[in-house]
């Protein structure tokens, strides 16, 4: 027998280890391991089978305990977000509700088009013990059950029912999450006596590999359909997004801009695509954004669209650009290249910009165009000092978000998500370091904040252990998931955790009001079902679960006390109340289109509703 059809006996959860175990990718000329390790909560569904498997190599694939299935997948995505999705976690949950939890960390996985790996419990394929503990019964249909709610919020999906299945469906699964344009979480449900059978898999199935990710071409005539449409353009402008930091392309970008002097604006997910302080970085774009780069977009007759899915807040629902702007979609997935009748250039993004650079060559925007965006981006400049500055007005996240922002160093990742963080960071960081800001607002999943931040330190230890992961979080999202503190502690993985907190939902209190309606069960102190509202002591829960925690009065003291979280080796919790009315970034919003009453008995109401369909006059329709 030679080696290539010699084979071994092993279960499916232990193939489907060892085969993790032995993918590489080659990272910078150095090659690691593409898993670098899971999160697990073991129960019934998955502890004597998986369990059993990944106990042998603890050492090589660390399993980190969580404390829930829906921090776990947060977590895992803030360490594919850090590794620009060259390197992902799996998460493993027993069957039941832990697997359920899972469903919206895998929603936002895949709007933000992240690799992630679930491993999760599944009932009996036999049927024989049926129904079991925790199954989920469809009297007409008995294959149908909880594992299928992820086909809507997964790239790739599977349910193994042979042992021989391994050998076609994980390398398929691992295909879709190293893929650029389909990139996106995977699942595989593993029924529980599946999990435990036994076959001769072939040794070459578990051969050493190092992968790479793709680079897909442009093609010739879209580039050159891109280029002439670029060299006729009086006003260009170009959006940065997401894609350009996963591409690997922020150089090419840069030069790119440079060689032909466009000004450059960015989308949440591109937010450091650009440091602030480069003269063509004309500000973030749309709904969260600044008045330097929604004035440029609005002027703009061409727009280069690289790496962006084009979301509502980047295009304020579709009011931020002229009608007749001509848009050009750089994006490695057609789905995305082709949005709003855009010309597109279907590729890899370093690989685009180097072929529109050469076809380019000569081309240079009128100076008069990008002198105005540098001129409006210095306007903006001086607007973001006024929201950073403190002193005799009401605490805001503003102020906060200026006091970190002068102390961090420029590698320190910076991370937040949903409510009004967001856009206040998006507003008013200035960036300090390319790719170090982590804003989650693709699928805008409070909770995310903490674990996101977890993950992140996880990936950051592995390359830059001497920075430090800061995480701005709200009141609301603290007490929806806060338990990764512990996490952080238990496995000596330090965070820095600001909590500002406004007493509630304050960011959906402010749409109330600008909808025209009273406060309503959004603050605390507005929920008509609270007889009498007091302030959570987060200093003390945060104690509780091992951090050292502090609260301050105003943002000097937030200063001293994030100086001292720096020089820590410990995570640290910060506390400090925010106003949450006065404070809020009001300049740099693009028109954003929300569901109001056609018909109600208030005046206010009425009158908003009427307001907003007026700015609807500004907005494309696909054209």
């Amino acid at each position: 027998m030679t080696k290539a059809d010699s084979t071994i006996r092993l279960t499916v959860a232990q193939a489907i280890v060892r085969y993790l175990m032995n993918q590489f990718i080659e990272i910078d000329s150095v090659e690691m391991r593409i898993c670098g390790g899971g999160f697990g909560i073991f129960g019934h569904g998955n502890v004597p089978c998986l369990g059993e498997a990944l106990y042998p190599v603890r050492d090589e694939l660390p399993l980190y305990r969580g404390q829930n299935e829906q921090s776990m997948g947060f977590a895992a995505a803030g360490y594919a977000k850090y590794h620009l999705r060259r390197r992902f976690m799996f998460c493993t949950a027993s069957a039941g509700p832990g697997t359920a939890n899972l469903l919206t960390a895998a929603a936002l996985a895949h709007t933000n088009r992240l690799p992630m790996l679930m491993l999760c419990g599944d009932t009996f394929l036999t049927r024989l013990p049926d129904p079991v503990l925790q199954q989920i019964e469809h009297f007409g249909n008995p294959a149908l059950g909880l594992n299928d709610a992820f086909k809507a919020v997964t790239r790739y999906w599977d349910r193994i029912t042979h042992p021989a299945q391994v050998i076609q469906s994980l390398p398929a699964a691992l295909a879709t999450m190293l893929d650029p344009a389909d990139c996106g979480p995977a699942f595989l449900g593993l029924p529980q006596d599946v999990q435990g059978w036994a076959w001769d898999y072939p040794e070459a199935f578990f051969a050493r590999r190092v992968h790479r990710i793709r680079r897909q071409s442009p093609d010739a005539e879209e580039v050159a359909e891109a280029a002439a449409a670029l060299k006729a353009a009086k006003r260009p402008m170009i959006i940065a997004g997401g894609g350009v930091q996963y591409s690997g392309a922020v150089a090419e970008l840069t030069a790119f801009a440079e060689a032909h002097g466009i000004p450059v604006v960015e989308t949440i997910a591109g937010r450091a695509n650009m440091l602030a302080t480069h003269s063509l970085n004309t500000g973030p774009v749309g709904v969260t954004g600044s008045d330097s780069a929604n004035a440029i977009a609005s002027e703009a007759d061409v727009i280069l669209a690289v790496g962006t899915r084009l979301q509502d807040f980047t295009t304020g629902s579709w009011s931020a650009f002229a009608q007749d702007a001509r848009l050009i979609g750089v994006n490695v997935g057609r789905h995305d290249a082709m949005k709003h009748l855009s010309l597109p250039v279907v590729g890899d993004a370093k690989l685009a910009l180097a072929a529109l650079g050469a076809a380019l060559e000569g081309y240079k925007a009128p100076e008069g165009w990008t002198t105005k965006a540098q001129e409006l981006r210095r306007a903006w400049d001086a607007t973001v000092e006024a929201n950073v500055a403190h002193g005799n007005r009401p605490n805001s996240y503003a102020q906060a978000i200026g006091v970190v922002n002068a102390l961090c160093d420029t590698r320190d990742r910076i991370l937040t998500a949903a409510g009004g963080l967001p856009s206040e960071l998006a507003a008013n960081w200035r960036t300090l370091g390319i790719g170090t800001v982590d804003i989650e607002y693709g699928f805008s999943c409070m909770g995310y904040e903490i674990a996101g931040g977890w993950g992140a330190r996880i990936a950051q230890s592995e390359v830059e252990p001497e920075q430090d992961t800061v995480v701005l979080v709200g009141d609301g999202s603290y007490l929806m998931m806060n338990s990764d503190i512990y996490s952080a502690v238990l496995t000596q993985k330090k965070l820095i955790v600001i909590v500002l907190d406004n007493g509630g939902f304050a960011v959906i209190n402010k749409l109330q009001n600008n909808t025209g309606q009273d406060s309503f069960n959004n603050l605390i102190v507005d929920c008509p079902t609270v007889p009498e509202p007091f302030a959570v002591d987060f200093e003390a829960h945060a104690r509780s679960m091992g951090a050292d925690s502090v609260t301050v009065a105003n943002p000097a003291e937030l200063g001293e006390a994030f100086k001292s979280a720096k020089a820590s080796d410990k995570t640290t919790v910060i506390v400090m109340q925010v106003d949450p009315y006065e404070g809020w970034t009001t300049g740099g919003h693009a028109w954003w289109e929300v569901g109001t009453p056609e018909v109600s008995e208030s005046a206010s109401v009425r009158g908003k509703h009427a307001e907003l369909e007026a700015e609807r006059a500004r907005q494309r329709r696909g054209v």
